[in-house]
């Protein structure tokens, strides 16, 4: 996990100083800058796998392609074997260098065969051009952006964009780009034609394998990885998969964190004791969620109200784990996959669920990822979402939407508890979903603050300022601080928008 920076030139020392510096929350491991005849990559390093010699920008044996990402390339063993196989050579024992290899051998079509969290550029002095490319669902960020003088930029996050250009653009998800041919979409989420329907335990079996591969897919690290415990359904089966994989002489760390008197609190550690983990969590106060908005807006990158208040509880819960492990897996993408949310009734065959889905699935690399994302990122911490595993996604598709819908007489994601049965207390396993910021107790403080401190007539005021309608004080408070942090008007095109504020 990591913050990368490429630009189609070469900037002065000083603003790579800044680049860099804007990025390693990203990565304080280590980093670096290097500077080549026809672009300058900078990158700053959390280091999870290929601890000894995964430091990047990574180039190829005569040194005339290099690569930065950020990420995980969960199959790159595989890839590695096969690649070697063919009198491939690696230098280090990072997985980023499987993309730089996969690019060597097979061009931009093999970017395919990744499979992994991913945002990367891979500059190819040899043949004067370039490639950048992002993971399926967007779960990695990467902006983009061209100076006044036709340079193409790339980063991570768009504070360090800033530092160079005021065109900013967020990257599509599941494209790689090349000044050759422009955008390229290389892989999309798309609905199975379903041939037949299987019966129940099939769809059961089925998920309980493939979302255990997931997990045991994401465990793939040389540091230890821990797991976000709320207490709900979906991080409480993420982290009672982890433990019963768990090869380890000690327990797997788990994490959560509330208000005073919070039943998030009560349920994680009801789930911790259940499942035995080692459990940590973190009380914080109104006082301490009330000052933490500011950095999160500006670490966020976003004010949208939803995003925001599920960001705040993201945030401590992140601070907390990132005192213990480098990775953490969360519950990230059930409640799009497994139909959880409660709209998703009208959509009433399997064709119109799967369109709904898919839908939803990607649009959340700018919202609920770019949450996931900047929280954990913001202190040091890799965050991994087993949810939204492709051979996952896919095979979940294929199950009927009857099996998947909530109704009078069947829960929320009942054919995912279904899946699960034994592995959690049955009070966990049927538990009904919350927000996480309402089972965090943050709703309550946020919105009692928001009424109190933004008057009628300063909402007219930042309403009259605003480009986009302000659907609440809340949102209006998010604005406020959101544009001293980014005035410029490019960055509202790369915001993300829930349907509700």
């Amino acid at each position: 996990m990591c913050g990368i920076f490429a630009m189609t030139s070469h900037i002065d020392k000083s603003v790579m100083n800044e680049v860099l510096d804007s990025m390693k929350h990203r990565g304080p491991d280590e980093g670096k800058e290097v500077p080549l005849e026809k672009f300058h990559l900078g990158h700053q390093r959390l280091s999870i796998i290929g601890l000894e010699d995964g430091i990047q920008p990574i180039h190829n044996q005569d040194e005339s392609k290099w690569i930065v990402c950020n990420g995980e390339i969960y199959n790159y063993p595989n890839l590695k074997q096969k690649l070697e196989a063919s009198d491939v050579s690696f230098l280090t024992e990072s997985d980023s260098e499987s993309a730089l290899k996969i690019y060597e051998k097979y061009g931009v079509e093999g970017i395919k065969q990744l499979d992994g969290m991913f945002a990367f550029f891979i500059a190819d002095e040899k043949n004067n051009t370039f490639v950048a490319a992002r993971d399926t669902l967007g779960i990695k960020p990467l902006y983009y952006g061209i100076d006044t003088e036709g340079n193409y930029i790339f980063s991570s996050e768009l504070k360090t964009l800033y530092l160079v250009t005021k065109d900013v653009h967020e990257f599509p998800a599941g494209h790689y780009y090349t000044p050759e041919i422009g955008f390229v979409c290389y892989r999309r989420i798309e609905s199975p034609s379903i041939t037949e329907e299987k019966n129940e335990d099939a769809y059961t079996s089925m998920i309980h394998e493939q979302l255990t591969n997931a997990v045991e897919k994401r465990l793939l690290a040389d540091v230890e990885v821990g797991v976000l415990l709320s207490g709900g359904l979906d991080s409480s089966l993420i982290a009672a998969i982890a433990a019963k994989l768990n090869k380890s002489d000690k327990p797997v760390k788990s994490f959560c964190v509330g208000s005073e008197g919070s039943v998030d609190l009560k349920r994680a550690r009801d789930v911790a004791e259940a499942i035995g983990t080692e459990h940590y969590e973190y009380v914080y106060t109104p006082d301490e969620l009330i000052e933490a908005i500011p950095k999160v807006i500006y670490a966020l990158e976003s004010y949208e109200p939803s995003l925001v208040r599920s960001a705040l509880p993201n945030y401590f819960v992140s601070k907390l784990a990132s005192q213990h492990v480098k990775v953490i897996l969360s519950g990230e993408g059930a409640d799009e996959l497994f139909a959880g949310y409660d709209y998703m009734k009208k959509f009433d065959t399997t064709e119109k669920l799967n369109d709904e889905i898919i839908r939803v699935i990607n649009t959340l690399h700018n919202i609920n990822l770019q949450r996931a994302d900047r929280m954990s990122m913001a202190h040091s911490l890799e965050l991994r979402v087993p949810f939204l595993d492709l051979d996952l996604i896919q095979d979940a598709l294929e199950i009927p939407a009857n099996l998947k819908l909530h109704t009078e007489e069947q829960m929320e994601k009942t054919i995912l508890r279904k899946s699960f049965n034994n592995m959690l207390p049955e009070h966990v396993l049927w538990r009904k979903k919350e927000e996480f910021s309402e089972g965090s107790g943050a709703l309550d403080i946020l919105e009692n603050y928001a009424n109190e401190h933004i008057t009628d007539r300063e909402f007219k005021q930042l309403q009259s300022e605003a480009s986009i309608d302000l659907r609440s004080k809340q949102e209006a408070l998010y604005f406020k601080y959101f544009k001293e942090y980014y005035p410029d008007q490019s960055i509202f095109d790369t915001i993300g928008k829930w349907a509700t504020a």
